[in-house]
């Protein structure tokens, strides 16, 4: 099928572009030589806009079912300039640093019988809190952000957005919502934090 400007596939087993999806990639900030990696992309749709803009990507996840759809994605579209890593949240890049970390979190508070048996369940569930994902990703970004940095990160007001931006000033970024989206029973937003220290 046809997603904007790309050929796109998708699969029952990895998490197909949505609202949060297309949030981040209408607010992204990213400059052309930016150094710029993804956690958790997916189907790829996301780096596939970022690789628009840089020379390159570093895109990560921690299911083969979503490298191997997004490579697909990425050869569909004659995209050579992003790098698939399998692995969960850093491993992947240990002593790499980078001037753009992104990242469309697994967000949703899910209660133990509400996970999946499959591996879609890495997109979505965010444990009893939704900050399962979230909370060790930010207490490691900074160590993966050049000075000046930054890092944009989707999320639901369901899984406490002042908790990460107060959690992003602690460790000297300035942060904000930069984009938002209201839901019947929720906020999916952007947070947007440069390091400044």
């Amino acid at each position: 099928m046809k997603l904007g400007e790309f050929e796109f596939e998708t699969s029952e087993y990895v998490y197909n572009p949505s609202d949060d999806t297309f949030l981040l990639i209408d607010n992204l900030t990213i400059n052309k030589d930016d150094k710029v990696l993804e956690i958790g992309t997916g189907s790829g749709l996301i780096a596939m806009h970022a690789s628009k803009i840089v020379k390159t990507v570093i895109a990560t996840d921690i299911s083969y079912d979503a490298l191997c759809l997004a490579d697909k994605n990425f050869k569909a579209n004659n995209i050579q300039n992003i790098t698939l890593k399998f692995g969960n949240l850093f491993e992947p890049v240990k002593n790499e640093k980078f001037d753009v970390i992104l990242f469309n979190t697994p967000y949703l508070p899910t209660s133990s019988d509400e996970v999946l048996e499959d591996n879609l369940n890495y997109a979505f569930d965010g444990g009893v809190d939704g900050r399962k994902i979230i909370d060790p990703f930010l207490n490691q970004v900074k160590n993966h952000l050049n000075h000046g940095g930054k890092v944009q990160l989707v999320q639901s007001s369901l899984s406490g957005n002042e908790k990460t931006i107060l959690k992003l000033n602690e460790l000297g970024f300035k942060s904000e919502i930069t984009a938002h989206e209201r839901f019947f029973f929720e906020e999916i937003v952007v947070i947007t934090g440069v390091l400044e220290k």
